[in-house]
């Protein structure tokens, strides 16, 4: 397998971000966004107030070919041990191991950061996603029944998590 680096995500990163994000919004169900977001849109979900909580890009060489997050799961101070893994990779580079490869760096960067349990919210039918949190150790936790609706369409949301 080829080797891929991370990076967090930088201003000079957020157009490249936001293509892979809005091909996303425009063609799939991956995401329930229903319009694409602009570059300041995208900003405010790759850039992080708390130092916990960081986006990077995923690189082949120069070449960027997806963002992963590990994002706040909820503001109450409760949940301060619990956090969310989000994973958008251009089309071309699916199905070659980087999700399982920016799986395993996310989980290091968040327990170096003190967080307990990863917490994957995937769309019922992303099969691709699920598959890839399964193969990784994370176990279904939520199965919540037409919540989301896009493209005409009333969709599940399936929680998946891990305690690192």
């Amino acid at each position: 397998m080829d080797t891929y680096r991370f990076e967090k995500v930088a201003e000079k990163d957020l157009a490249s971000v936001t293509e892979i994000y809005n091909y996303y919004v425009i063609n799939t169900t991956a995401t329930f966004s229903e319009k694409p977001f602009s570059c300041s849109e995208m900003r405010e979900l790759v850039f992080f107030d708390n130092p916990r909580y960081s986006a990077f890009v995923i690189l082949e060489g120069e070449n960027l070919c997806g963002y992963c997050i590990l994002t706040q799961f909820n503001k109450r101070e409760a949940y301060d041990h619990t956090a969310e893994i989000t994973i958008y990779l251009k089309p071309e580079y699916t199905g070659k191991g980087i999700g399982t490869v920016a799986v395993q760096f996310i989980e290091n960067v968040a327990k170096g950061r003190g967080i307990h349990v990863l917490i994957a919210i995937i769309c019922g039918e992303n099969t691709a996603s699920i598959k890839l949190f399964e193969k990784n150790g994370y176990e279904k936790c939520a199965h919540y029944k037409e919540v989301g609706k896009k493209f005409g369409r009333l969709l599940d949301v399936v929680s998946y998590q891990k305690i690192i």
